[in-house]
């Protein structure tokens, strides 16, 4: 079975923020490093060389795959921030309507920067993922 290619690296946060060349994603990013951290409870690593993650977990699908993810984490992709929640859980489509200027996928939720949303509300999503994740992978 292949290996997932997003693992935890040795490569340094603090290189991968600094390199941000947009002065406001660059602050950003360092605005979504400290909720974050806070939120888990958990340091920041990189998780390949574009993926600021914390905390981790053991999944194991039905079909055998398994392998370790970060809880939770953020990118700087070249449009958007790509913030990155795992789980859905109850009142999470609550949270999204009261959120502001967003996209959401299957599990990355998408900002252009953090001024566009509700950081209180970006918390309480982040830590509802949390949770989630933690309840469906002990």
């Amino acid at each position: 079975m292949a290996e997932n290619k997003t693992r935890h690296t040795e490569a340094t946060v603090e290189a991968y923020l600094d390199a941000i060349a947009d002065e406001t994603r660059r602050q950003d990013c360092y605005e979504l490093t400290r909720l974050m951290t806070r939120v888990s409870g958990h340091q920041p690593k990189m998780w390949g060389s574009s993926i600021v993650g914390f905390g981790s977990y053991h999944y194991k699908y039905e079909s055998g795959r398994e392998g370790d993810c970060h809880l939770t984490g953020f990118s700087s992709r070249k449009r958007d921030i790509s913030i990155y929640l795992m789980a859905y859980f109850d009142g999470h489509a609550r949270l999204l309507e009261q959120l502001g200027k967003h996209k959401m996928g299957k599990s990355c939720l998408s900002v252009r920067q953090l001024s566009d949303v509700r950081l209180d509300v970006l918390e309480q999503l982040v830590a509802g993922s949390i949770a989630e994740t933690k309840r469906r992978y002990p």
